[in-house]
């Protein structure tokens, strides 16, 4: 954290200290045994090898052993196999400001001091947090000011604020006071500082038939290890969703948290990353999905974790988008084809016209539509077949007689529908095979 302060002279002077967990504090090198300079650890499996040391490496094994020798020279020695790892069994207190992340929360300790050999009076206090997009007041005491601060003195308070923005950001701290001799002063000093981003978030959806699969990989760009406590999917209205796990058969509801204990999830420091894989579908079965012409949200990642020493964090994305749904107007579709179809004999198709607007549409007319392209199957009888209106939200059903002119596996292509009234065609209906036999 940066400080800066305006020029003059003050009898007071904001110290700022952040609040946070300690660490663990690891001895550099490692603690190690000698005589695995000499002949290696293998040695040791070996009872026999193991009596015969030399006597320097015996004297050199028992005081390690002697946990009374506080010696420079056997500090570092392992008195236990665990001392290998190089923790002290010490916790050491932040020395430095350390880095700050989104979503996690900043707890600071001011202390206003009183370095002047005359007491201040009628101290008004400010301490407020400023972003790029807005201004946090965390502390106000004009109405209850501090009656007085003695010559050497001081007085201390804690603020706390949840970082929901990156970037850099300023805790200003303000004091208005009355001098030692009665003149009115103003001290502002400003604390800088930058928060960064703790995970990065990349999702990916792909959609199957009638079912979206939303991928969501985790990456970790802190350096301490994360404890995920929580990776939740929260579904837009109409969307249901269901956590797909590799050790499932069947996918559990993604609501249900009712579970005793849940194995850890660990993402390690610098790049580590977790993958979650969503099954979403339509709460509703019905065909009165709501659709948002040009988008489709999906739903948002709720995130929480926790760090080596419990402290909490918090993220919430953006909304997630699926594929883009463009609302058709008018949907054309085959409802029943005939199992067998003959060469050069007429058969008939069941289809539904579907009016997905909220104003009545037609008259109708479905045809075949006019290209270069040989037509194997054509309309029998008149090219051209008329539907009556169809008012809103509505549909009909109709058949249309058609023949197949030559053997084999065969297209039903080119069938378009034109609004005569509104002098407007709409997309073809999709290809669809079918198998022309024999008599």
């Amino acid at each position: 954290m940066s400080t800066t302060q305006q020029q003059g002279t003050h009898s007071l002077a904001f110290r700022v200290m952040r609040l946070c967990k300690p660490s663990f504090h690891v001895e550099p090198p490692f603690r190690l045994d000698p005589a695995d300079l000499f002949v290696g650890e293998d040695i040791f499996d070996d009872p026999i090898a193991a009596d015969n040391l030399p006597p320097l490496l015996s004297s050199h094994a028992s005081k390690a052993v002697d946990s009374s020798d506080l010696t420079y020279g056997n500090r570092f020695l392992p008195n236990h196999p665990s001392d290998a790892m190089g923790f002290s069994g010490l916790l050491v207190l932040p020395q430095s400001f350390g880095a700050i992340y989104l979503g996690e929360t900043f707890c600071s300790y001011i202390s206003i001091n009183n370095s002047s050999n005359f007491e201040v009076r009628d101290v008004i206090i400010k301490a407020e947090i400023q972003t790029e997009r807005q201004r946090i007041l965390l502390l106000d005491t004009s109405k209850s000011p501090v009656e007085t601060i003695r010559a050497g003195g001081r007085y201390d308070f804690i603020v706390e604020h949840d970082v929901k923005e990156l970037g850099a950001h300023t805790l200003v701290c303000t004091a208005l006071y009355n001098d030692g001799e009665g003149e009115r002063k103003y001290l502002p000093q400003f604390f800088k500082f930058i928060v960064a981003n703790p995970l990065s978030v990349r999702t990916k959806v792909r959609v199957v038939k009638e079912t979206t699969y939303l991928e969501a990989c985790i990456e970790n760009h802190t350096k301490s290890t994360l404890y995920m406590d929580q990776v939740e999917f929260e579904p837009a209205l109409h969307w249901s969703a269901t956590v797909l796990k590799a050790d499932d058969y069947h996918p559990a509801d993604n609501s249900s948290s009712g579970e005793i204990f849940k194995s850890p999830v660990l993402i390690r420091s610098g790049g580590g990353i977790c993958n979650y894989l969503y099954q979403l579908k339509y709460s509703s079965g019905d065909s009165a999905q709501v659709k948002v012409e040009g988008s489709n949200i999906l739903g948002k990642l709720q995130i929480t974790w926790r760090t080596n020493l419990g402290e909490p964090g918090r993220l919430q994305t953006q909304q997630i988008l699926g594929t883009p749904i463009t609302r058709k107007e008018i949907e054309l579709q085959v409802l029943e084809i005939p199992s067998l179809i003959n060469l050069d004999q007429p058969f008939s198709v069941h289809l539904n016209l579907t009016n997905h607007t909220d104003r009545e549409l037609g008259p109708f007319e479905v045809s075949l539509s006019q290209n270069t392209e040989e037509k194997i199957v054509m309309i029998n009888g008149l090219q051209k077949m008329t539907l009556p209106q169809v008012e809103a939200l509505g549909s009909t059903d109709f058949h249309l007689n058609l023949i197949a002119t030559k053997l084999g596996v065969q297209r039903i292509s080119g069938i378009t529908v034109s609004d005569t009234r509104e002098k407007k065609t709409y997309d073809p209906l999709p290809d669809v095979e079918i198998f022309v036999d024999s008599d």
